[in-house]
């Protein structure tokens, strides 16, 4: 199987924005450091500092699922319960 391409998109309340922020990149270090983990990369929105956006490589799809198994992803969201408007993820494959 080909290498799995994540697309995360958080949004933030807009009063919550350094909260969610700060929670982001506490999954930065650990994550990168993961078996099977390939790129772990944030992002914010220029236009909408509400708005981050996870791009992720995996070497496997069953590796990126013992990553959402986490503790650490299990803290974020305890630490972020109600500072999230919307959160949507894309499980991508390159064609080409």
């Amino acid at each position: 199987m080909s290498k799995l391409t994540i697309i995360a998109n958080i949004k933030a309340n807009p009063e919550k924005i350094d909260l969610v922020k700060a929670e982001l990149l506490k999954l930065i270090d650990i994550t990168r450091a993961e078996a099977g983990c390939i790129n772990y990369d944030l992002h914010q929105d220029t236009e909408n500092p509400a708005h981050f956006l996870f791009y992720e490589n995996w070497e496997t799809r069953e590796l990126w699922q013992t990553h959402m198994e986490n503790q650490h992803l299990k803290d974020y969201m305890a630490a972020t319960d109600g500072a999230v408007d919307a959160f949507t993820l894309n499980e991508m494959t390159v064609i080409a």
